[in-house]
This record gives structure tokens, C-alpha cells and sequence, in this order.
């Protein structure tokens, strides 16, 4: 019998560590390759740790929200057969040390570029966005000579959709007769958009928990633990500064009253305020670009793209942040649409990995819970974020050639939270200024 350690798998560039979240299978348990004995999360992505052997789990040293470095062991794997895989590499790796004549260092290195491409082939790997693939589908895409590219666009019925066994061989079944391989991906719970902190080596004393008979003690969702964690971070890292303005936005309220019933019947869309609000935030981040950065270190990294995170609540009370990508390139049309497709896709934890990250700046709609006014937290590492307090019917001075006058006028504060190690006052105050300015110069007559 032999033995085999099951390890923590590389699933991208950045992420160094994840937490378990289930153990699939129980010491004792047989597992053939390619089953899945565990899930994992990290702050991009949720997946399986399929088994690369065949054989019986003798050994767990990991527990249920530990957190694991990549690398490390995650169980012992016992198969049949004579031959302990660690203990044959560590030997041959000390053979190599050895002296050698100029022939046999020939030959040995001959052999050290051989056992080197084996390891690469049977090596776990992701694809560019995040996808893992176990050992043995990686090496029947890599036998069959299916690209990356192939192996990307096969949808996996594994958990958190993962790509199987029999996934990839149904592919090759059907690629000769160009039948597309179907299948419905199953539900998988969306990331939250947030980077977890890393966690220290010490695991924290877990605190007693005090509490009377009558009261109630409720367990945080991993999502929650995240949101937390995020924020507090947040706080700690960011230098946050808050400037509020009011904004009258009534031309904007008459001109959708105006145009919605026929936006719908034409484009089967609702059109919401948050659509023309994400324009015309997108429009103010172009004109002033140092809103649109994120600070690493003391290095600042200006951003190309305007992605606009839109911060949603969830039915459970968590909170996701999906990101429009390119928001400026976008018209009111397409902006609807993206906004829609998210907000649902988001209420049904439906959202792809991809579509809540690389956002450049964020939007929380406070006003949608009653509220007029907030101070957001920084989505890290963005350096701002706006809140938009509730539309509200109030008395106000309009001014005039003739004089000024008492009238009704729809108005909403702007909240703006931005980093003050990196944004001023001016230009955290004037890029409010010039969301508040494309509001009030809304054209009621626009064309859609």
C-alpha cells in the first residue's frame, strides 16, 4: 500500500490561501480519481478538490472554516501498490545532488527535464479566469489536443461547475459529429466582490459566547465573515473622508415618467433611475480620471477602464457587488440591460466569478432602503464610493430672470466616501459636483 498526500491545488496567480468550507468525503471513505473530497472558497472564486489517485482516506488535518495555504497537505490518500509517491521524489531529488562524471550529469539532466514534464502534465491548473481542472481532465484535454480555449467553453456538470471526467468525454464524443456538449451548470453561491485580509498563522482564541436563555445565537454566513472582514479592513487602511451635496433632479424624474411605458413595450425593460445614474457617473469619472485609481503600496495605478461596481443586497441580508465593465462606453440602453441582468442574476446567486471583480469604482443606492443620506466604506482597493440617498418631494427657492420663487422640486443628497491618502478635498468635492451638474442638466426632451 501506498500513500498519497492530497494538497491544497494553485487556483490563480493571486491567491495564495483558501478556506474549507465542506468536507465531500469521511476518513474511511473509498474515492476513485477525480472525485471530489472537499470544497473550498476563496475571495474569487468557490470549488471542489477532486482526488488525483484511487484509494481510501485514511487521513483529514484540516477542519470545517480553516484556512489553508496553498501547498499544503489537505489529506492522506491510501492506495494499492508498493510505491510511496513523496518518499520516490524526495529520493530523486537528492540522487540529482549527488557527483557526477560529465556523461552521467547528461543523463541525469535528461531525466530531470523528463520527471519535470510529467509533473507539469499532471500538475492541477486554471485556465485565464479562474477555472480549475483536475489532474486527470487537464491530462485528457492535453492527450486529445484540446486547447485551452476548447476546454474553457466545456460547461461542467461538477460542482461550482467544474469540468469532470465525463464531461470532457462526452465533449470528445460529440466533437467529431460538431454536437455541442449541453449541460445546465448548477447553482453555485456568488463570491462576494471583496478581498478577504490574509489570515494569520495563529489562529485566533475563539471568545466566549456570552448570552442569556432567552436570547437567540446565530452563526455568520462564510459571505458575512467576508463582508465583515472587508470592512473592518477597510476602515484600518483607508484615510475615509465623506463631502455631500444635493442634487435636484427633477428634470430627471419628469423625463422617465415621460418615457418609460414606451422604453418597456419596446425594449422589455424597466427603466430604473440607477441606469441614469451610472451614466452619469461614468461621465463625471472621465473627467476626472484620479477618482477612476486604486492605490498598492505607495504606488498609484491609474485605471484605463471605468468598471462600476453596483452594490446589491441580497434576500439573506450579504452583500455582492457586480461590476459593469466599461460603463462609459455604454448607452442608456445597454446600461438598463446590464444593470437588470446583475441586480436579477444577483438576487439568485447566479453571478459568474468574473462579473464582480476589477471594479474601478463603486455605487450603493441607500435610497432604495429610505434612507437620505450615508457614509459607504471604500471597496478596497478603490479609492471611492458614492451613495445615492432617496428621491424626495420638497419646497425649494428656484431662482429666475423675473425673481425667485417658492416650488415643488424632486431633490436627493449625494454622499461621496473617498481615500483621503490619495483624494483631496477639491477633487473628491468637484467629481460630486459634476454628478450633481449632469443630473440637473438632464435634456427632458432626449431621445432614447
Amino acid at each position: 500500500m501506498a500513500k498519497f498526500e492530497l494538497k491544497l491545488p494553485k487556483m490563480g496567480e493571486s491567491v495564495a490561501e483558501a478556506t474549507i468550507t465542506s468536507w465531500l468525503k469521511e476518513v474511511g471513505d473509498s474515492i476513485e480519481m477525480d472525485d471530489p473530497v472537499l470544497e473550498i472558497a476563496t475571495d474569487k472564486v468557490d470549488s471542489e478538490v477532486p482526488s488525483e489517485v484511487d484509494g481510501v482516506i485514511i487521513e483529514r488535518f484540516f477542519d470545517v472554516d480553516d484556512v489553508v495555504q496553498v501547498g499544503q497537505v489537505l489529506a492522506i490518500i491510501e492506495t494499492e501498490g508498493d510505491i510511496d509517491i513523496e518518499s520516490t521524489s524526495e529520493e530523486k531529488e537528492e540522487t540529482v545532488e549527488v557527483d557526477l562524471s560529465e556523461s552521467q550529469e547528461k543523463a541525469v539532466e535528461e531525466i530531470t527535464q523528463t520527471i519535470t514534464n510529467v509533473q507539469e502534465a499532471v500538475a492541477p491548473a486554471v485556465s485565464s479566469n479562474d477555472k480549475f481542472y483536475s489532474p486527470l481532465v487537464r491530462n485528457i484535454a492535453k492527450a486529445e489536443g484540446i486547447t485551452q480555449s476548447e476546454l474553457d467553453a466545456i460547461v461542467g456538470t461538477g460542482g461550482e461547475g467544474r469540468v469532470t471526467k465525463n464531461d470532457i468525454l462526452d465533449y470528445l464524443k460529440n466533437k467529431d459529429s460538431k454536437q455541442p456538449v449541453v449541460a445546465e451548470a448548477p447553482k453555485t453561491e456568488a463570491s462576494v466582490v471583496q478581498s478577504k485580509p490574509k489570515a494569520t498563522a495563529v489562529a485566533e482564541k475563539a471568545t466566549p459566547v456570552v448570552s442569556s436563555g432567552e436570547d437567540e445565537i446565530i452563526e455568520m454566513t462564510r459571505m458575512g465573515k467576508l463582508v465583515a472582514n472587508h470592512m473592518t479592513d477597510s476602515l484600518q487602511k483607508s484615510a475615509h473622508v465623506q463631502s455631500f451635496i444635493e442634487a435636484d433632479v427633477t428634470n430627471v424624474w419628469n423625463w422617465r415618467k415621460k418615457v418609460k411605458d414606451g422604453f418597456m413595450k419596446r425594449e422589455g425593460e424597466n427603466l430604473t433611475f440607477t441606469p441614469i445614474f451610472m451614466e452619469v457617473i461614468a461621465k463625471a469619472l472621465r473627467d476626472y480620471p484620479m477618482m477612476n485609481i486604486s492605490l498598492q503600496g505607495d504606488k498609484i495605478i491609474k485605471k484605463k477602464n471605468i468598471n462600476l461596481g453596483m452594490a446589491a443586497a441580497l434576500p439573506d441580508g450579504n452583500l455582492i457587488v457586480p461590476v459593469i465593465k466599461n460603463a462609459d462606453q455604454l448607452n442608456l440602453v445597454g446600461m438598463t440591460k446590464q444593470v437588470n441582468d446583475l441586480a436579477k442574476r444577483s438576487r439568485d446567486n447566479k453571478l459568474k466569478p468574473d462579473e464582480i471583480q476589477d471594479g474601478t469604482y463603486t455605487v450603493t443606492n441607500v435610497g432604495s432602503f429610505g434612507s437620505i443620506m450615508g457614509t459607504p466604506i471604500i471597496n478596497q482597493p478603490q479609492v471611492g464610493i458614492l451613495a445615492l440617498g432617496a428621491i424626495r418631494k420638497v419646497p425649494a427657492v428656484i431662482e429666475t430672470p423675473e425673481g425667485d420663487f417658492i416650488g415643488i422640486r424632486y431633490k436627493m443628497f449625494l454622499s461621496h466616501s473617498y481615500d483621503h491618502r490619495v483624494v483631496n478635498g477639491a477633487l473628491g468635492g468637484l467629481f460630486v459636483k459634476a454628478v450633481k451638474d449632469y443630473l440637473e442638466a438632464w435634456d427632458v426632451n432626449r431621445e432614447l
